[in-house]
């Protein structure tokens, strides 16, 4: 376990400051006054803070509210074109990038290709992206670049200990991408750009405890506990597709066997409907097929639905979350496999802790979980440094602007 930071005054300051922006950023035009009930925090100090974030440029005075006798109060939000950052997510053969105000809304975007795997390459591809995207934030600051992949990703360190589509292993990304582009960079395993995505402007904008649960190729897991993004010990946290769900299961690319994703995954559902049809058939096809009424291919969806279903009910059993939220391009084809999900989620789910949880399908892709690494650095920028490993990180009273 890491250390924590002591009650430093500058942690102190970092902590408060995050608190008002959070508050002021999920409700804008509060005043003072406002903030001050909402945050717990004393109208001197949310003065200070306040003060502060003017200072930088970062929130504003925009409008007087109603007067309950006496001066009017001054309303603050948010300056959205204050700044911005950039994200970008890494596929096997291009980089998705995008440039976001700070309140995560695209205002550039574009697509760099990657001709190999290789670690030069895909920085290669990287650094393209942000000079192509620097010039469109004007005069104004690009306070830094977000970025996810599939894979182990350190959370002190920022170090991909592993990639999962690439022989990577303890490959100090950040570092490499700071050098050349000369603004802090942060790296994180790609579901986590999802959690970032909703967590600032999606489903769970409102809820402390939530679970993303991402379905495509594999399936991927990401996690808000207490308001912040949970990445375990070492970056590990959320390998959901490995959780081995039966003891004589197919084998996974991974070495094991049973694993969630051999029974869900795209891939799976590929390999099933070309046995039982004898012929190769794409996944898109096999949706179309069983929408069309192909009784055999519709069970193939039934069953990924009860297996999926049953794993994340362990998943509320062990966490509690208010929210799951299933995400991912093998959301698609939701409508097929909805309800065996939701049967067998309520054989599973331990009684009482179904009661309040709501379960969404967000749809997505490339360019959402892009922007969802834009957020991703948004949330660390915002965010106190509660560790001496964090001292590297960026932090919201020391914003770091582009030349």
């Amino acid at each position: 376990m890491q250390p924590m930071r002591t009650g430093s005054k500058e942690l102190i300051r970092e902590i408060n400051a995050s608190l008002v922006f959070r508050e002021l950023r999920a409700a804008p035009l509060q005043s003072r006054t406002d903030l001050a009930r909402h945050t717990g925090l004393s109208l001197s100090t949310v003065s200070e803070i306040v003060a502060g974030l003017l200072g930088s440029g970062i929130i504003e005075e925009r409008e007087t509210g109603r007067s309950a006798g006496g001066r009017k109060p001054v309303l603050l939000a948010v300056r959205p074109d204050a700044g911005y950052v950039v994200g970008i997510k890494l596929t096997e053969t291009r980089a998705v990038a995008v440039l976001t105000d700070l309140d995560s809304v695209i205002v550039e975007r574009t697509v760099t290709p990657i001709a190999e795997t290789s670690v030069d390459a895909v920085t290669e591809a990287v650094v393209t992206a942000v000079r192509e995207l620097l010039p469109k934030a004007g005069s104004r600051p690009v306070f830094g670049a977000g970025v996810g992949l599939a894979g182990v990703v350190d959370p002190a360190a920022g170090v991909v200990r592993h990639a999962t589509y690439a022989s990577w292993h303890d490959v100090d990304l950040p570092r490499l991408l700071t050098e050349r582009v000369g603004l802090p960079v942060v790296v994180d395993n790609d579901v986590n750009t999802l959690v970032a995505s909703e967590q600032w402007f999606g489903a769970g904008r409102d809820a402390t405890d939530f679970a993303v649960v991402s379905i495509g190729r594999g399936v991927g897991l990401g996690m808000v506990l207490d308001g912040r993004l949970y990445r375990g010990a070492s970056g590990g946290a959320g390998e959901f597709g490995h959780t081995k769900v039966t003891a004589d299961g197919p084998r996974c690319a991974c070495g094991g066997v049973g694993c969630l994703e051999t029974l869900v995954g795209e891939p799976a559902i590929r390999a099933k409907a070309s046995e039982h049809l004898g012929k190769h058939v794409t996944t898109d096809e096999v949706i179309d097929l069983a929408r069309g009424g192909h009784d055999a291919l519709r069970a193939i969806f039934t069953d990924v639905g009860r297996t999926l279903g049953t794993a994340v009910g362990n998943l509320v059993n062990l966490l509690n979350p208010k929210l799951v939220i299933l995400t991912g391009e093998g959301t698609r084809a939701a409508d097929l496999f909805r309800d065996g999900f939701d049967a067998a989620l309520g054989d599973a789910v331990f009684d009482g802790l179904q009661q309040d949880l709501d379960v969404v399908v967000d749809t997505c892709d490339d360019e959402t979980w892009a922007q969802g690494a834009a957020g991703l650095f948004l949330g660390e920028l915002f965010q106190p440094k509660l560790r001496p490993s964090d001292a590297g990180r960026p932090s919201l009273t020391t914003p770091t602007t582009s030349d």
